[in-house]
């Protein structure tokens, strides 16, 4: 047995945290033996769909209870793969993006019920109704905005003047729906967001979120700005069944807020803890607790037959008698999801540098595992 699960097996981790003003969560215990069994799991999963590499941390309150790397960053290198190296998490980064408009809608800057042109004056679209479209909808894809076509990421498009060139390359675009009316998953109405918190905050979007998000929560080695990113720490996508590397890496500036957050288990894990635990993490705050609790509130069923809700940004849907909190990613190469089970204070992070892999399956046997460790 190795020794770190070994350490784990003789420990019990508690957390008894407020979710909200006024509501104390009852403390929650994940055994050893638990994460002993995810491990195995994981194991047998990693071996079972032939994965170049996947990474994964899970969240205890405001710990990380378990977090390990399997396989390699790149098939051709064959450099073993540890929690702290970087993935392209595609859609993950959507929450990141809502978070950032509704700090500065804490701000008084931002009013999300505004319209978009509010605040981006030279904002068009073909179809006349873009000019009712609020912030409010683009966070929770009412928009009526269609979805992109292709990212173009083998253009690797860096430079700073991105976001608002997209804005503006939007003027023969038509909604497919009335704004506010119908929900339509919409990369575009997040990307348009770049330009939205550069004009409001001065300063460009991946700048903005360093310095509010990102280095507050500790996520010193994530960025949305793919050539800062440490080249020890990254690596490679892979696609194909038995994968192969891909000759192009998912990147354009001018998809940062929807798409090109890279992170680290590690890392993800930390900005999980702070939206576990109203918004803080080591006593730093990047939102507030009613921010945040309107953020994962439902504003709009997005899926009838599975139950599933969407707020600003983050979807929400019932699982055995726990409200289940997530975004998913993903892009060439690579897939990610984040789950988020705030009655019991847990979270799970799962990253994969292929996009060939059955991560819901991975998810539900490890959360599984932990809900049953957890059963009163």
């Amino acid at each position: 047995m190795p020794d770190f699960l070994r350490v784990i097996l003789n420990i019990v981790l508690i957390s008894s945290v407020c979710l909200c003003p006024g509501r104390t969560v009852k403390s929650q215990t994940v055994s050893g033996q638990a994460l002993i069994r995810i491990d195995s799991f994981l194991q047998s999963q990693f071996k079972a769909q032939n994965l170049p590499g996947i990474a994964i941390a899970i969240m205890s309150g405001d710990r990380i209870i378990f977090k390990k790397g399997f396989g390699v960053t790149n098939i051709v290198t064959r450099k073993p793969l540890q929690p702290f190296h970087n993935f392209h998490v595609a859609s993950i980064s959507k929450t990141f993006t809502a978070t950032a408009v509704m700090q500065l809608a804490e701000k008084g800057r931002i009013d999300i019920n505004n319209t978009l042109t509010t605040y981006l004056p030279y904002f068009r679209m073909k179809d006349e109704r873009y000019k009712i479209i609020t912030i409010k909808q683009l966070l929770n894809h009412t928009s009526g905005m269609p979805d992109v076509d292709d990212y173009e990421w083998e253009k690797n498009v860096t430079d700073e003047g991105a976001a608002e060139r997209y804005s503006r390359s939007l003027a023969d675009s038509m909604l497919i729906s009335e704004p506010g009316k119908e929900f339509h998953y919409s990369n575009i109405a997040f990307d348009i967001m770049a330009d939205l918190v550069a004009k409001v905050s001065g300063q460009s979007f991946e700048t903005y979120v360093k310095k509010n998000i990102l280095l507050p929560l500790g996520m010193k080695k994530s960025s949305f700005f793919y050539p800062e990113i440490d080249t020890s720490l990254r690596t490679s996508p892979h696609t194909g069944n038995p994968p192969q590397l891909s000759p192009v890496y998912p990147y354009n500036r001018m998809h940062a807020p929807s798409s090109t957050l890279n992170t680290s288990a590690e890392e993800l894990a930390y900005w999980a803890m702070a939206n576990l635990n109203n918004g803080k993490r080591n006593g730093k705050a990047i939102l507030k607790a009613a921010t945040l609790q309107e953020m994962t509130t439902p504003t709009f069923i997005s899926n009838k037959e599975r139950n599933v809700s969407i707020g600003l940004s983050w979807f929400s849907y019932p699982y055995r008698n726990s409200t289940n909190i997530e975004h998913a990613g993903g892009d060439l190469g690579y897939r990610s999801l984040l789950t988020l089970i705030p009655d019991k204070k847990l979270g799970i992070v799962l990253l994969c540098n292929t996009d060939k892999v059955r991560i819901y399956d991975i998810r539900n046997g490890i959360r599984d595992i932990l809900l049953d460790a957890t059963k009163e």
